[in-house]
């Protein structure tokens, strides 16, 4: 983990070599302080040399001046160098998950994967500046500050060392405790980022079923469960600083203390002691600083072990050692003796399909809800990959291909259209980003969606709002099929792309995804009659298995298993 950490400050080295370096010089020239000012009490003001006075306080000032110089220089750049880190490791992990099959966002919260992306390498970036540098200092200042002390009186210097075992065995102890407790607060932000983004999604059906105090209910668990995560955490800083704040003050007391025996015993001097005094106000803000290190640092190795949990998940998906592009040669597919099921699941949601699509063909898939027909056809642009049998396309085996050309070959139309925060112009360009404003042009009328462009005061500039929310759902269908015609893709699958919209906009919908049609190879899962018979062939499912074969009035004619779905209303017919 220490080794993945360490790899984000290579980019940006220069940038840490100049923070340590003003941190190494600063921590050096503070040690002089103390020894001239015991040379100014004890030595110069005695002899009342001016010469001398002035000049050793002009040497002190200029200490001050460039100690303040390179606080500067430490603080921008310190900062500029952890966030320039946070900006590295966020864009690897939203690359790493775009990467990520399916199956994982099947499993996992969004609400968790923005804590992770935003709150956690907030915190790491504070501890990527300044853990390096509160280390380095607190190191330096000590280590110099205890080598004067030492020339200084051995014995005053050896009472003073008293403290630091005990500080360092609690320190150690109590950090591995407040390391759990900063994990477990992550995770509690996590799910309550994860509630409020549910419930935020969701207000249209919270209102509508007026569940507000259900959605407040559920908010207040996990509210509550979270601030007892923080006061758990809390509890355990108090004790932590507590016990450190003692061991500080005890510190000062050593020496104090230590110090009035020996000048008791006459073997220190009154300025010697002020120095070491002097030494001690220079010795606590490093101590002070590791002490803020040690929950600082545990607050990050927390952060980056989530952070790092997410960066360490592989792809259940992955392009095969020597995958090759896709060139579709027409959009023929074959599934041959194909079974699946979803992970750590023992339930077979496919059995033993076979399959053939005609290049340039038209198939429906029929059966009732849950009978494996969206599955299957996820199958098709590998988001999931099968246990069991072959899926080629052109002839080609689909794990031979690169994911990227095959999904760029197939286009999807869903019931549930997901349109970007943004323009109606941004949402239909996303299936082509360079298209020219002809080509959007075009798409537009052939999805049906001139009139209502023209209606619009801002045209194709207009806002749909999060989601697309402030359009109808025939609309955001509308836009999602002018998005496939702008990718031009060989191969089509329709997903219950009418079943949600009234008659009116489903026969909109209807004329345009049959313009999409032409020439290409179409897999169409609907439940609309209107929508099956057009199909050259309808594979009927039932169960995980296709149990019928044929066109629809063949189909109707065998009075099987197809004709009882008709008969029962599962395949709606349209009623004039």
């Amino acid at each position: 983990m220490i080794k993945n950490f360490i790899r984000y400050y290579k980019p940006h080295i220069h940038l840490f070599i100049l923070d340590m370096t003003c941190a190494v010089i600063a921590s050096a020239m503070i040690i002089g302080l103390p020894f001239l000012t015991r040379s100014l009490i004890g030595e110069i003001l005695p002899s009342r040399d001016v010469k001398r006075i002035a000049y050793v306080l002009s040497l002190i000032f200029a200490i001050y001046l460039v100690r303040s110089i390179l606080t500067y220089i430490r603080v921008k750049w310190g900062h500029i160098l952890g966030v320039r880190m946070e900006a590295d490791m966020r864009r690897d992990i939203f690359a790493h998950i775009q990467k990520l099959s399916f199956s994982y966002f099947d499993r996992v919260k969004t609400g968790h994967l923005m804590s992770r992306i935003s709150n956690d390498l907030s915190i790491i970036a504070e501890v990527a500046h300044h853990a390096p540098e509160d280390l380095i200092i607190s190191t330096i200042i000590l280590i110099m500050a205890y080598i004067v002390m030492f020339f200084f009186n051995t014995s005053l210097a050896l009472i003073s060392l008293i403290p630091f075992p005990i500080m360092i065995f609690w320190g150690i102890h109590m950090g591995s405790r407040m390391r759990k407790s900063f994990r477990k607060v992550r995770k509690e932000i996590a799910e309550i980022n994860s509630t409020v983004e549910n419930s935020v999604m969701g207000i249209r059906e919270v209102k509508s079923f007026a569940n507000e105090g259900l959605e407040n209910n559920k908010f207040h668990k996990s509210n509550d469960t979270f601030r007892v995560a923080k006061e758990i955490s809390y509890q355990r800083m108090a004790r932590f600083h507590s016990v450190m704040q003692f061991l500080r003050d005890f510190y000062y007391f050593c020496i104090i203390g230590g110090g009035a025996l020996l000048i008791h015993r006459g073997s220190l001097n009154l300025v010697d002691l002020l120095a070491f005094i002097l030494y001690v106000g220079i010795i606590l803000p490093p101590i002070d600083r590791l002490i803020n290190f040690t929950e600082q640092l545990q607050q990050g190795i927390s952060s980056f072990e989530r952070f790092q949990e997410i960066m360490d998940i592989e792809p259940d998906i992955k392009d095969m050692p020597g995958a090759v592009d896709f060139h579709p040669a027409g959009g023929e597919f074959l599934m041959e003796n194909v079974s699946f099921r979803y992970s750590k699941s023992p339930d077979w949601i496919l059995k033993n399909i076979n399959l053939t699509i005609r290049a340039g063909e038209t198939i429906a898939l029929a059966g009732e809800s849950g009978a494996g027909k969206s599955t299957l056809a996820s199958l098709l642009p590998r988001f999931y990959d099968i246990q069991e049998g072959t899926i080629r396309i052109d002839g080609q085996d689909i794990k031979s291909l690169k994911q990227r050309t095959l999904r760029r070959s197939i286009g999807i139309v869903q019931q549930n259209v997901f349109l970007f925060d943004g323009t109606i112009r941004e949402n239909i360009v996303y299936g082509k980003p360079a298209a020219t404003e002809e080509q959007i042009r075009e798409a537009v009328k052939m999805s049906n969606l001139e009139s209502f462009i023209e209606t619009l005061p801002d045209g194709l500039e207009t806002e749909v709002g999060e989601r697309g929310v402030l359009l109808s759902g025939g609309q955001k269908q509308r836009i999602s099929i002018a998005r496939v015609f702008l990718k031009n893709p060989e191969i089509l699958i329709f997903d219950e792309a009418t079943s949600s919209l009234d008659n009116e906009s489903e026969a909109m919908i209807q004329e345009a995804l049959w313009k999409l049609c032409k020439n290409r190879t179409t897999i169409i899962i609907a439940h609309r009659l209107s929508t099956i018979m057009r199909a050259d062939r309808i594979y009927v499912m039932k169960n995980g298995e296709i149990v019928e074969e044929g066109s629809h009035l063949d189909l109707i004619n065998q009075g099987g298993y197809y004709k009882s779905l008709a008969d029962k209303g599962t395949l709606i017919a349209e009623i004039n």
